[in-house]
């Protein structure tokens, strides 16, 4: 059963940590997740680490401040920059020693590469592979929501008009029968083709638990992000990118350019899948973890740094 703790950190936001897998295993993987979402949405990529690796590899998992099980922050504090200072302070009190592998999706891409950017030294003494699931590097600049570009335009201005409004309404939760109403758009805007109704489900609840300041609050950072020039200092590591060809809100130029940025990166896409890759093609996504651990895994002779 995996370990679960509360971390409080230095702003007083208690994050909701859970861990599984002894503490000197010989490599860490932390999974983190994306906007609006909490780290249930990794339930299929837990049992299989489990499963292939054992003792091998230590897993951590965590809500970011405003989302799932994590307390609400100050306004303020409800940007990408800060997020990155989070996963350090993370790192250094759940796993203070020993080689790491991170995984983000969406939001937590662009968290690892805030990371990599506001803390390099910190990032090279640890880090020692990557995997980007459905993320990128450049904000909304390719975000059209499968639309054109002039009603995407219209789109994001009533959304940062929207966000703002929500921004300033705290620690409240979306109301449960918005957000049924809402499912069919969920739907539409984060999976592919296909989708199973339990997912959906998962989706729509850990919606439901993100406070209306962290999905208004983090908007305006995450648009503004461009972290291009940091992926091209990471060349060194073994890393692997995935993006579904339906995906709306990450598509495909999303992936292009951070592969762009770096090249060693190994792309894979995934026909007919949406934002969701986790959930919609757990296979995919398992390999590619499968691929980066397994290679840091047999080059013990050339450990991270301290």
């Amino acid at each position: 059963m995996p370990d679960v703790r509360e971390l409080r950190l230095t702003d007083d936001v208690r994050l909701h940590v859970e861990t599984d897998g002894p503490v000197d295993a010989e490599v860490t993987a932390v999974l983190l997740h994306g906007w609006t979402l909490d780290g249930n949405i990794w339930h299929r990529q837990l049992a299989t680490l489990r499963d292939r690796f054992g003792a091998k590899v230590r897993v951590v998992t965590y809500d970011a401040r405003g989302h799932g099980r994590s307390s609400c922050m100050t306004l303020p504090t409800a940007t990408l920059a800060q997020l990155g200072d989070d996963l350090a302070a993370v790192l250094d009190t759940v796993v203070p020693t020993g080689r790491v592998v991170l995984i983000g999706h969406s939001m937590g891409g662009m968290t690892i590469m805030e990371y990599a950017h506001r803390h390099p030294t910190h990032f090279a003494a640890r880090v020692a592979g990557l995997v980007f699931v459905s993320t990128t590097a450049e904000g909304h600049t390719h975000t059209v929501y499968g639309l054109s570009p002039r009603v995407a335009r219209l789109i994001r201005r009533a959304e940062s008009t929207g966000a703002g409004v929500l921004a300033r309404c705290g620690s409240r939760r979306p109301p449960r029968p918005l957000l049924r109403a809402l499912r069919p758009s969920i739907r539409w805007i984060l999976f592919g083709d296909r989708y199973n109704p339990a997912d959906l489900r998962l989706v729509t609840r850990a919606v439901a638990h993100a406070s209306l300041r962290s999905i208004g609050g983090f908007r305006a950072s995450i648009g503004a992000q461009h972290r291009l020039a940091t992926l091209a200092g990471l060349t060194h590591l073994p890393s692997v990118t995935l993006v579904g060809d339906r995906d709306r809100l990450t598509p495909l130029p999303c992936t292009e350019s951070i592969a762009a940025a770096l090249p060693t990166t190994r792309r894979t896409v995934c026909p007919g899948a949406g934002h969701l890759l986790m959930l919609e093609r757990p296979g995919a996504v398992n390999t590619a973890l499968a691929g980066v651990l397994g290679r840091v895994l047999d080059s013990p002779a050339a450990p991270v740094a301290r």
